[in-house]
């Protein structure tokens, strides 16, 4: 059995990672800021704020993996965006993710003699250069660059990785996918013709926390319909 820390695992991505890990017979602890929607006896809940600069809980004792999941989704026009915006979208992304792991490094023991996995997300606005996004592919560029820092300073003892999905189906983007008619607009854009789910991310998550994905590092992985790729 290993133990797994999910931020951001109440909803969403990180809600259907804690389902597949726990499914799989391993311990998971969740820090969000509310419980709410957990819904699963065997995981234990303790109530964080990751943008609060106060001191985070205590991670247990030795950890095989670490996934941060909380995000923005703030799409305007950067006329529109203030500096507010800018360092809420900074603090989320970037800072949150930075104070979450300072509080893990100690414990990422890894298993079995296999070192420990992180897991981060960015976004495919960060490599497409897409209009509207301009403060959240600053944010996520930060965290890849973050990803490959870490990767090299943490080796051989720790992998760093991040998932950088497209839109996915999530409580964040419910009004970009309210009707029938926007999903299938969006799923247009798409070369496979539809939207990502929450499993198709938190599935990735689960391979980057395993055993399988043992030799990768460093990397930034799309997860984007093949949108990053083809023109189909």
């Amino acid at each position: 059995m290993s133990t797994y820390l999910v931020a951001g695992g109440s909803r969403g991505i990180g809600r259907e990672l804690v389902d597949m890990l726990t499914q799989q017979g391993n311990r998971v602890e969740v820090w969000s800021r509310s419980a709410d929607g957990l819904g699963i006896n065997d995981v234990v809940h303790r109530p964080c704020d990751v943008t609060d600069p106060g001191p985070l809980p205590d991670p247990p004792e030795s950890l095989h993996g670490a996934v941060y999941c909380p995000g923005t989704v703030n799409l305007k026009s950067f006329r529109a965006l203030s500096v507010e915006d800018f360092r809420r979208d900074w603090e989320v992304n970037l800072l949150g993710a930075v104070r979450f792991l300072k509080a893990c490094q100690a414990k990422l023991t890894g298993t079995d003699g296999e070192p420990a996995s992180v897991v981060l997300f960015s976004t495919v606005a960060v490599g497409q250069g897409m209009p509207m996004h301009s403060s959240v592919a600053a944010a996520k560029g930060a965290v890849e660059g973050l990803v490959r820092s870490l990767a090299a300073e943490w080796a051989p003892k720790i992998r760093v990785n991040a998932i950088a999905p497209a839109l996915v189906d999530t409580p964040l983007v419910e009004r970009m996918l309210s009707s029938l008619e926007k999903r299938e607009a969006m799923g247009a854009r798409y070369p496979l013709k539809r939207v990502g789910t929450t499993h198709d991310a938190a599935a990735l998550a689960r391979f980057l926390l395993g055993p399988d994905s043992g030799w990768i590092t460093g990397q930034v992985l799309g997860l984007d319909g093949g949108m990053s790729t083809l023109r189909a």
